[in-house]
């Protein structure tokens, strides 16, 4: 045994040097898992490894048909108030105008859908994450900082910005389909994403 700065075991490496296989051993085959030192893959900066595409923080993303599905839920429910003012109207002569209270009833059953809209996409939405379509389907939106709900402000803001997915020809609503991270243009804007956790 030597102390000090004398001679080293000529087993050890040098100070610096990397420890090397024994001659004639072969690399572990392609897929089993590395073990710690030789041949381990130095992680990047930070530690953060790039998700795959359709998936963030190692969570499913929703596909689009499954947020197309959550959206039509979410609309059939609010339009239903709406559906039974066209019914209360429909249901006069064509010659006849309908009475003042036909009209405020179907007045109030609009203000009654566009109330079911604002809570369900924007309080609701806000406040869980979850609409009822987004429930129906286990779908969850989420922001990308924290991947937390928004709160039901930052939802309705959202909701207004899916205006801009619609001017370029509904291109908004279509670029999930091969956008890495399925987001719509309102999801860029307010950096959310929407999970899939079914």
């Amino acid at each position: 045994m030597t102390q000090g700065y004398g001679p080293q075991d000529p087993n050890q490496p040098g100070y610096g040097q990397q420890p090397q296989p024994p001659y004639g051993s072969q690399p572990p085959p392609y897929g089993t898992p590395a073990q710690a030192g030789y041949g381990q893959p130095v992680p990047p900066p930070g530690g953060y490894v790039a998700d795959q595409p359709g998936y963030y923080m190692g969570r499913a993303l929703a596909n689009w048909p499954q947020r197309v599905g959550a959206y039509l839920i979410d609309y059939l429910i609010a339009a239903i108030p709406a559906f039974l003012a066209v019914i209360l109207f429909s249901g006069t002569d064509p010659g006849d105008s309908p009475s003042a209270g036909a009209g405020i009833v179907a007045f109030l059953l609009y203000l009654v859908s566009l109330g079911v809209w604002i809570y369900n996409r924007a309080i609701q939405q806000g406040r869980t994450g979850q609409s009822w379509g987004k429930q129906v389907l286990n779908l969850r939106l989420v922001r990308m900082a924290d991947g937390q709900p928004m709160g039901g402000g930052m939802a309705f803001v959202r909701d207004l910005a899916h205006i801009i997915d619609a001017l370029p020809c509904y291109l908004g609503y279509l670029w999930p389909l091969w956008d890495a991270r399925r987001q719509t243009f309102a999801d860029k804007i307010m950096n959310t994403v929407v999970l899939s956790e079914g």
